[in-house]
């Protein structure tokens, strides 16, 4: 056991901690974010190395910069929201040809498993996230922008409006098979989302980002599973 520990948070707009501010409407940073949380109450310090629209692809191609120079003891890993996007306004446009998202479930699967064995190979702790779950009817109103022509041609490409979750949830499923798979410690924040009827209470207008509660929950998520398995890595009381 050492003195102190160091983390870096490595993910995406969820893990910088991007919420939309209703009011200005705009993307804002959250000061208040689950990484910063984390950081006041663990024994040591996290660093946080979320980027906006950052996929696994360029997450790993910045691995080395982000979290490799840092030398942190853990690595906490949320991607897959972006991955899992399509191109919506060329959709709307054209809903008649096949696209591709961001990141092709096989690419993700095995960037995701890069990413595990060389934070491994560098004596790196590595934890996984599952990704909160969107609301698949703020998140379509989102990506329409409520424009009638556009719902009724990406409702078209989709078929049905929940597809959205199912697709969303697939990139999850891929998070927790790699985390069996390769005997890495995954922490469980969709289903801690999911006990709620009503989740999209911790949700932005977008549908996808979690808001100032959501946030708080993932944080609350991460420290109760460090509380019950890593006691040590916590403050005393905390």
């Amino acid at each position: 056991m050492k003195d102190n520990y160091s983390f870096v948070a490595f993910g995406d707009s969820i893990t910088k901690g991007i919420i939309y501010d209703n009011e200005k409407c705009k993307y804002e940073t959250l000061k208040e974010n689950f990484a910063s949380i984390i950081g006041k109450n663990i024994n040591g310090s996290v660093a946080n190395a979320g980027r906006f629209g950052s996929t696994i692809v360029r997450g790993m191609n910045k691995i080395y910069n982000d979290v490799i120079k840092k030398s942190p003891d853990v690595v906490l890993i949320e991607f897959g929201g972006n991955d899992c996007n399509y191109k919506w306004d060329d959709i709307a446009k054209n809903p008649n040809i096949k696209y591709r998202p961001n990141t092709d479930m096989f690419t993700f699967r095995e960037t995701l498993l890069t990413m595990i064995d060389t934070l491994k190979d560098n004596h790196i702790f590595p934890a996984l996230m599952t990704l909160p779950p969107l609301d698949y009817l703020k998140y379509f109103k989102w990506i329409t922008k409520e424009n009638s022509f556009s719902e009724e041609n990406i409702l078209h490409w989709l078929g049905t409006k929940d597809r959205l979750f199912t697709w969303h949830n697939s990139y999850s499923k891929i998070i927790s098979a790699v985390a069996c798979e390769t005997n890495t410690v995954i922490i469980d924040v969709r289903a801690e989302f999911l006990k709620y009827g009503d989740y999209s209470q911790f949700l932005c207008k977008d549908g996808i980002h979690p808001n100032i509660r959501g946030q708080l929950l993932i944080a609350t998520v991460i420290l109760e599973f460090i509380k019950k398995s890593y006691s040590f890595l916590l403050c005393r009381g905390g």
